[in-house]
C-alpha cells in the first residue's frame, strides 16, 4: 500500500472531463457545469451532507452547491463510493491505477489494489451493513471484492451474461433487502440493463417480483411489472440506506426510481442522466448530472434545482 498526497488545485487549474488520457484541456471557466455529462461528471456522491462530483478531478461542496472546492486525484475517477457512517472516507475506482481510498474527504489518497486485476475500474460500492467490504468492477474482467477495506482483493464472480454476451457493470449498489442469504444483494447497471447477484455470488439474475431467493433456486424469473427500459444502459445506481427498497438509476432517458427493490420503476426526471446519488440519511435528497448540469432534489426527484458550478 502506498500513500500519495497532492497539493490543492486552484479553480483555474481544474480540468474537467474523465478523458484525461485522451488529451482534454483546461476550460476557460474551470468549474462550469454546462459541459458534456459523460465527460465532466462521471460520478456524483454524498459524503455525509457534502456534495461530490468527479471526472478527471474531484469537486466538493459543503454548502449544498453554493460554492465548490477542487481537489486532485491520482487519475480520472470512474466510480466513487462513500462510507455510510464515517464522512470523509471515500473509495474511488480509477481509469488507471486500480482503486484508491481517502480518509480526509478527497484531499489525499492511498492506493488499495493488492491482488486486484489490472484495468479500468468502472464502478465501486461499499457493502450495506459491512463498511469494510468493498466491491469493484474491473472492465473486461469481473466483479471483485475486498473484505478489509481494499487491503486485499479476490474475484467474486464473472461479468453478468445478458443478451447473449458478457456485460461490464457500469454501476454497482449494495442493497440490504429482507430476502436472500443475509439479505444483501449487489445490483449492477450494465449496457444491457439491470441485474443483481446475492452476496453468496452464486448467479446473476434479473430483478423480479416475489421471493428472490426462491426464484434463484428454482431458476424461475417472472417478469417485472414495470422494469427499466431494456434498450438503455444503466449508467449509475444509488441505494437509499435509510430506505433500502428505494433505488435510483441514471439512464440516457433520465433519472428513474423504484420503491420496491427494483421491480417497479417510475420516471422522475427527463434528460440524459450520467450520474445520480442519494443522501445516506434522507432517501428523498438527490444529486444528479442531467444533460451535463448538476442538479439537486429534496423531494425524491419531483422538483430539481440547478447547481451553478462556476
Amino acid at each position: 500500500m502506498s500513500r500519495h498526497s497532492y497539493p490543492a488545485l486552484t479553480r483555474r487549474m481544474f480540468i474537467l472531463g474523465s478523458g484525461a488520457a485522451l488529451g482534454t484541456s483546461a476550460l476557460p471557466m474551470a468549474l462550469r457545469a454546462a459541459v458534456p455529462a459523460d465527460s465532466a461528471m462521471a460520478v456524483v456522491a454524498f459524503d455525509g451532507d457534502a456534495l461530490l462530483a468527479a471526472g478527471s478531478n474531484l469537486i466538493r461542496s459543503e454548502d449544498n452547491g453554493k460554492s465548490w472546492t477542487a481537489l486532485p486525484v491520482p487519475a480520472a475517477i470512474l466510480g466513487l463510493a462513500t462510507h455510510p457512517a464515517q464522512p470523509g472516507h471515500l473509495f474511488a475506482g480509477l481509469a488507471s491505477g486500480g482503486v484508491v481510498l481517502s480518509q480526509d474527504g478527497g484531499r489525499s489518497w492511498e492506493t488499495r489494489s493488492r491482488g486486484l486485476a489490472e484495468g479500468e475500474v468502472d464502478a465501486v460500492a461499499v457493502a450495506a451493513g459491512q463498511p469494510d467490504m468493498f466491491y469493484a468492477a474491473v472492465r473486461g474482467d469481473g466483479l471483485w471484492k475486498s473484505e478489509d477495506a481494499g487491503g486485499n482483493w479476490s474475484l467474486a464472480i464473472d461479468r453478468p451474461w445478458l443478451e447473449d454476451a458478457e456485460r461490464d457493470p457500469l454501476a454497482l449498489a449494495s442493497v440490504d433487502l429482507a430476502t436472500g442469504m443475509g439479505g444483501i444483494w449487489i445490483y449492477a447497471g450494465t449496457p444491457a440493463g439491470l441485474t443483481r447477484v446475492p452476496d453468496c455470488f452464486c448467479r446473476w439474475q434479473d430483478v423480479q417480483p416475489g421471493d428472490a431467493m426462491d426464484a434463484l433456486v428454482a431458476g424461475d424469473t417472472p417478469p417485472s411489472e414495470a422494469p427499466l427500459p431494456r434498450s438503455e444502459p444503466v449508467r449509475a445506481l444509488a441505494s437509499a440506506l435509510s430506505a433500502p427498497e428505494t433505488l435510483y438509476a441514471a439512464l440516457p432517458s433520465g433519472v428513474w426510481t423504484s420503491r420496491d427493490g427494483g421491480v417497479v420503476w417510475s420516471h422522475v426526471a427527463q434528460g440524459s442522466a450520467s450520474a445520480v446519488a442519494v443522501h445516506p440519511a434522507d432517501e428523498k435528497r438527490l444529486i444528479a448530472a442531467l444533460d451535463g448540469v448538476l442538479k439537486l432534489s429534496r423531494d425524491g426527484g419531483a422538483n430539481w434545482t440547478t447547481l451553478a458550478v462556476a
